[in-house]
């Protein structure tokens, strides 16, 4: 499952971080990205509309991956997976998170910086760790330091990344997909300008698609 939750995200390179601070604003946001061509978002669970929101995009377009972003508790991961979160994205790697998400057979992307954070990752058989705050901690030279030793592993940065920086990161083989807030910047969602963030998410997409070519 995890496998098949890593390999969708590696096809999409970019996966939306979205705040939203008014669940209303969840589906206009989820049909904007769809619409895009990025039919993905990780929901941070830094506000408290966080899950209803994820709960409104999963409802309203089951094909997205729609997952839980900034999850610091197991009872966060059981609240976004009741709401319907796919997947469980966490700043930093946290043991307990992680061994319950595994237990549970639940995709989780801990947060890994570190020799020591990769190690613990690997031990557990993770294939995919995300790598925040990606620009703060030496971007994409630090990941190909970290994916040397630890071959085979996969990183998702995220943090820092935007349309300028993008090519520097997807170019190296050890990222499979970069999270971004570019192109759902929290001044359009409060503004409701979500034509704006369909066309810059279109953008993105096509970014990735001469990238890769």
């Amino acid at each position: 499952m995890a496998e098949e939750m890593s390999s969708k995200i590696q096809e999409m390179g970019v996966v939306p971080v979205v705040v939203l601070e008014d669940a209303k604003d969840a589906e206009p946001l989820a049909k904007a990205l769809c619409e895009g061509g990025l039919p993905c978002a990780e929901v941070t669970f830094r506000t408290a509309a966080a899950e209803e929101s994820i709960r409104l995009m999963a409802q309203a377009y089951p094909e997205m991956l729609v997952g839980a972003g900034t999850v610091l508790t197991t009872e966060q991961v059981d609240r976004a997976v009741a709401a319907g979160a796919k997947f469980i994205v966490s700043p930093g790697f946290d043991p307990e998170i992680v061994d319950y998400c595994l237990e549970k057979q639940i995709p989780v992307f801990p947060g890994c910086v570190t020799p020591s954070e990769v190690a613990q990752a690997v031990k557990r058989g993770l294939k995919v760790v995300k790598f925040f705050p990606a620009e703060s901690f030496g971007g994409v030279n630090t990941v190909k330091a970290l994916s040397a030793p630890y071959v085979g592993l996969k990183f998702m940065p995220t943090g820092g990344v935007n349309a300028g920086n993008l090519k520097n990161y997807l170019t190296c083989p050890a990222i499979i997909a970069c999270g971004g807030s570019w192109m759902v910047k929290g001044s359009l969602v409060k503004e409701g300008k979500f034509d704006e963030i369909r066309s810059m998410t279109a953008e993105a997409v096509a970014l990735v698609k001469e990238i890769r070519a």
